[in-house]
């Protein structure tokens, strides 16, 4: 089977398990009508972006249970996801931090899985540094919207896009990074800082300066590696077509 049509179906699957969730959701959460519509949509993104480029970065036949559970990573972001514009109360917070938290606890397992499976990829590696981004996107929009920051906080999802877009229009910006320790922990610590401002069991008064403190902290990094990219530039290189990023 090829393996676009192999990422598709698993992708599939789980837009349906998704969907049932989400519906089933609604029996404990305020959620409108649209919510599993909203949650089965971004998955549904998720896995067509993820068929698209695996045929081209993912040099095996089989997509891997690294790759599937970072699917399954991906469909529990996709519930948080959901859940903005709905309405901000604090059980709907409160569901948005837990699956966070279950987000990154399963975040080392991914990795454990394609080293033991022998199949890992610049794919897997890319795959999940993106799921972890939309996450840090739908959390930062969620602090905003139920007051607990202003719209800055919207700069901690925004960056990431942002340093992607400038990779297209400056070439020298999409070459590969090294791996980073500090680059691995700052994007954990922006995640618990997201989830601390968003919890409706947290200060009021001190959310937006853990947001803060969390986005300048993801700030300094992605000037780290910008200053890193712009001194090894190249004078004259075609940049690859599956960049690393921060």
């Amino acid at each position: 089977m090829n393996l676009r049509i192999r990422v598709a179906a698993a992708g599939a699957l789980a837009c349906a398990g998704i969907a049932i969730l989400a519906m089933l959701a609604r029996r404990v959460l305020p959620v409108g009508g649209f919510y599993a519509a909203k949650t089965a949509v971004t998955l549904a993104a998720v896995t067509i972006i993820a068929a698209w480029t695996a045929g081209a970065h993912h040099p095996f036949l089989r997509f891997g249970p690294a790759n599937q559970m970072t699917l399954v990573r991906a469909a529990l972001v996709a519930l948080v996801v959901g859940l903005v514009s709905e309405p901000a109360v604090a059980s709907i917070a409160a569901a948005a931090v837990w699956l966070a938290v279950i987000v990154e606890l399963l975040d080392g397992v991914d990795g454990w899985l394609a080293r033991r499976s022998s199949l890992a990829s610049a794919f897997g590696a890319r795959f999940d540094m993106e799921v972890d981004a939309l996450l840090i996107m739908a959390l930062a929009i969620l602090a905003w919207q139920h007051g607990k920051a202003g719209s800055w906080v919207l700069f901690s999802g925004l960056l990431r896009y942002a340093f992607v877009a400038a990779g297209w229009l400056l070439p020298w910006v999409s070459r590969p990074l090294p791996p980073s320790r500090r680059r691995q922990t700052v994007c954990v610590v922006q995640i618990a800082g997201l989830c601390a401002a968003v919890s409706p069991i947290f200060p009021a008064g001190a959310s937006a300066p853990v947001a803060a403190v969390s986005l300048a902290a993801l700030a300094a990094s992605f000037l780290v590696d910008v200053l890193w990219l712009w001194r090894a530039r190249p004078t004259s290189a075609r940049a690859p077509a599956f960049p690393s990023s921060s």
